[in-house]
């Protein structure tokens, strides 16, 4: 008995320890409506004016963003001594009191982002001095000029990470990061900069990650910053990037120019670790075929360089320079958006382990396919929208597409591929050469003899898994063009009649096809039911823009996911394609823009159960020279639908008979009434003789 009354005096001991504490916590919540998890207070958005005192005092992280507040006090953060991140994210403020961080010694990381804060920097750089263990701060979006963050920024020497992002800043000399030895990353993205002073980032012997993205800076000349790893300098009004002829090692790996005026490759650093270079949308182009190569000199360029009262000329020859720059490590290149013409022979050839190299939407019209060129790492070649109207491939065994996986030639003009080039890269897996006058060769060309060079067989690719074949003006298949290639994915969108009414042409990859897209491909209702029994694992089918008017077939399919019928014929929808078990699998189907009767879609409301028609709200029927939406039909309507349906010659004859009896007893009345006053009128007149 004693032993049962110390359990139960235990047990009612936790109770209350356990209510205590959930009690507490709960109070602690519901103060200001902050939420507390694990140290940390999240009271943003709560419309305070002043910063909330009954937090808990262990208190590690307290974000106090979206709030009024205005003025952060000298006391206002006193009760959180241990804080070590502090959010104020737009709370207005316009002053920090001088002792506002006095108490806050573990403060790490400060945000104070798209605030206003240019009103009295002055005080609010007194108070940042107090922070000796400071590493990242923000300041983004407070119209601070670069005088204003150099006065902000004085003596932080404990900085690791600043955002000057979306000030006023407009040029940047070696004041404004004066004693920021530690510091690792800077974010001055979306300023108004146009000069950057010789030495500016000198100081910064440990900054790896720098962003100047939108800003407006013309040229970025004699580039020596040899310890960055990262550098953003897209949506500038660059013309140049020249790095500097040092023989110090570059240790940048990301460099991102895209989006600027750009007219030549950039000069890179000789030794350089580049790994990702970004080139997209500039005025890039190779012009060695304009000048006399029989006189090099005119291939320079020469800039003129004032540094104080030291004035430099910088000589570079355009060619030399700029197209010879070895990149060893380089993985990704993007030249797409520019107005390269051709490729010099051996540009490719420096960088060995380019991996994606992205061409898309320059002025190309042919490309030579050499040994090493592309290189044999090379997984994803894209040169899709060019002017190409040739492939070259280099005679004897070529293994620089051995290694491709994806390969994009859509939307140029080529008739064509050389005999052989898929058959070189052994992994490919997606091709894609929509918009293209193409034609598929009809049978596999007799040993010793090449194929037309004005075709292209995609029989027996068996890394092949996707392929599209958009636009491209195909004839209708024959002779199984897909023979020997699990094909997963197949767009034949866009070629008038390509099957010529049946699936038969697709039999080969019937049982290995999960996405094949059809859409305006010619398909009428003079043709037969299109049958899909044979398609098991098909998940996704597109067969809009066609002119079908019968549903089609698909056996009970499981597979089937997604189905696109619209812009067809059809009138309605069979009761038998409602009923199949291929509802059950369907997750999504779109059936408007068709001509529905509104007196043939019994089937609807099954439909609307299952959930499955994802633009049902657009589906609409005819009834009676009326369109209406399915969703809107009125109650009505079978009614109307059974006048609609009644035979036309039965319901005149029901029309007709009932005045036609009328007009009969109507004559009948008229005749007997006037019988005797009739016939002795006409007697009178006619003066016959008769005995009566």
């Amino acid at each position: 008995m004693e032993l049962l009354s110390l359990w139960l005096c235990l047990g009612f001991h936790l109770l209350a320890v356990e209510w205590r504490n959930n009690g507490g916590t709960a109070t602690a919540a519901s103060q200001g409506g902050c939420k507390l998890t694990d140290g940390a207070a999240d009271c943003r958005g709560q419309g305070l004016a002043s910063v909330p005192s009954s937090l808990p005092p262990h208190s590690r992280t307290l974000i106090l963003d979206a709030n009024p507040l205005q003025t952060l006090w000298n006391h206002s953060l006193q009760p959180y001594p241990q804080l070590e991140r502090l959010s104020l994210h737009g709370c207005r403020l316009q002053r920090l009191g001088r002792g506002a961080f006095r108490q806050q010694g573990r403060l790490r990381s400060l945000g104070l982002a798209d605030n206003r804060l240019a009103q009295d920097y002055r005080e609010a750089a007194a108070a940042l001095r107090t922070l000796p263990r400071l590493q990242t701060l923000d300041l983004a979006g407070n119209s601070l000029t670069e005088d204003m963050a150099a006065v902000l920024l004085h003596n932080l020497s404990s900085l690791e990470a600043v955002s000057l992002a979306r000030n006023t800043i407009m040029r940047l000399d070696e004041s404004v990061f004066e004693g920021l030895e530690h510091l690792r990353e800077l974010d001055l993205q979306r300023n108004y900069i146009f000069e950057i002073e010789g030495g500016a980032f000198d100081g910064l012997t440990e900054l790896r990650r720098l962003h100047l993205a939108y800003n407006n800076l013309p040229c970025i000349v004699d580039f020596r910053l040899t310890q960055l790893h990262f550098l953003n300098v897209s949506y500038n009004g660059l013309e140049w990037f020249l790095a500097s002829r040092t023989e110090a090692a570059f240790e940048l790996e990301t460099l991102d120019l895209s989006h600027n005026q750009l007219l030549f490759f950039p000069l890179l650093p000789q030794c350089g670790k580049l790994r990702t270079l970004l080139l997209q949308d500039n005025n890039m182009g190779f012009y060695r075929d304009l000048y006399n190569t029989s006189s090099p000199q005119e291939m320079v360029a020469q800039f003129l360089l004032v540094d104080g009262n030291v004035t430099n000329i910088t000589t570079v020859h355009l060619w030399e320079e700029f197209a010879s720059s070895s990149l060893p490590d380089l993985h990704l290149l993007d030249l797409s958006q520019n107005q390269f013409q051709y490729l010099p022979e051996g540009f490719l050839r420096k960088m060995p382990s380019l991996s994606r190299l992205d061409l898309n939407r320059n002025c190309l019209m042919t490309l030579h396919i050499r040994e090493q060129e592309p290189p044999g790492a090379l997984t994803e070649l894209d040169l899709s929208h060019n002017q190409l109207s040739e492939l070259h491939l280099a005679p004897g065994p070529s293994g620089c597409l051995r290694n491709l996986r994806s390969f994009n030639l859509s939307s140029n003009q080529l008739l064509g591929v050389p005999p052989g080039l898929f058959a070189s890269a052994s992994n490919l897996t997606t091709v894609d050469m929509s918009h293209n006058q193409i034609s598929l060769c009809p049978s596999p060309a007799p040993s010793g003899r090449a194929a037309p060079h004005s075709c292209v067989d995609f029989r027996h690719m068996a890394s092949l898994r996707s392929l599209s074949l958009e636009g491209c003006g195909l004839e209708a298949l024959q002779d199984s063009p897909f023979q020997g290639t699990p094909l997963t994915h197949l767009d034949l969108s866009g070629n008038w009649g390509v099957l010529n009414g049946s699936v038969t042409p697709l039999r080969d990859v019937a049982p290995t096809l999960q996405v094949l897209s059809l859409r305006n491909a010619g398909l009428s209702s003079s043709f037969p039911e299109l049958d899909f029994s044979a398609f098991g694992n098909l998940r996704d089918l597109d067969l809009s823009g066609n002119a079908l008017t019968s549903f089609p077939r698909f056996g009970g399919s499981r597979a089937l996911q997604t189905l696109d019928l619209r812009r067809n014929s059809l009138t309605a929808l069979p009761q038998r394609a409602v009923s199949e078990q291929l509802w059950r699998s369907l997750r999504t189907v779109y059936l408007s823009q068709n001509p529905y009767d509104c007196c043939a879609v019994e089937g609807w409301g099954t439909l609307q159960r299952l959930q499955a028609v994802a633009d049902l709200a657009l589906v609409t029927c005819n009834l009676s020279s009326k369109v209406i939406r399915v969703l809107e039909l009125p109650g009505s309507v079978s009614q109307d639908c059974k006048w609609e349906r009644v035979d036309t010659g039965l319901l005149y004859l029901v029309l007709i008979l009932p005045s036609c009896l009328t007009l009969l007893v109507a004559c009948t009345v008229i005749f007997l009434t006037f019988k005797k006053p009739l016939f002795l009128l006409i007697k009178t007149r006619c003066r016959w003789s008769s005995v009566y």
